[in-house]
């Protein structure tokens, strides 16, 4: 899912006050604001003063991305739109299956994977997934040392539609 380092944010922002940073995002177009929806975080320009360069112990993520995130995956679960988590869902058959970022995931529901890895869980009962049993796991993290978060094609596809709806109504005159 490629996306866009966005240029460089001088502080003051509301993100830092003292050092610049950049907004990493999957779309190609800014935003209007720093904060929106479609950012998925933030790096640091330069590193703060306790180290010697920015890495990725200093991607901040957006609250507000994590939310889009969410309402992306938990809707292309309902309609069917991704293969890999339909088939997932037929391996299954009766309990809570994982889902995962693209860089790591496990193609067996019994392996055990590392909790900033699951984006979420899902409830499936008698191989049907049940998106209303949807908790997101607290623990994952857009960035790790496998890179930025990476979906599967049918959940990349859905969070791309909704981020871009999510653009247009900030930068519609009402916002």
């Amino acid at each position: 899912m490629p996306g866009s380092l966005l240029p460089s944010l001088q502080p003051p922002t509301s993100v830092s006050s003292e050092i610049p940073v950049y907004a990493l995002s999957f779309l190609f177009k800014p935003p209007a604001n720093v904060q929106s929806a479609t950012v998925i975080g933030w790096l640091p320009a330069i590193a703060d003063r306790s180290s010697d360069e920015a890495g990725l112990n200093d991607f901040i993520g957006n609250v507000r991305f994590r939310e889009v995130l969410h309402e992306a995956i938990q809707s292309a679960l309902r309609d069917g739109l991704d293969e890999i988590q339909k088939n997932g869902m037929t391996q299954t058959q009766q309990r809570w299956m994982l889902i995962h970022g693209k860089p790591s995931f496990k193609f067996w529901p019994s392996h055990p994977s590392d909790p900033e890895d699951i984006i979420a869980s899902v409830r499936v009962e008698e191989g049907m997934i049940m998106p209303e049993a949807y908790p997101p796991m607290p623990s994952y993290r857009f960035c790790t040392s496998d890179g930025v978060i990476q979906l599967t094609e049918g959940l990349a596809q859905k969070l791309r539609e909704i981020l871009h709806k999510a653009l247009a109504a900030e930068d519609s005159p009402a916002n």
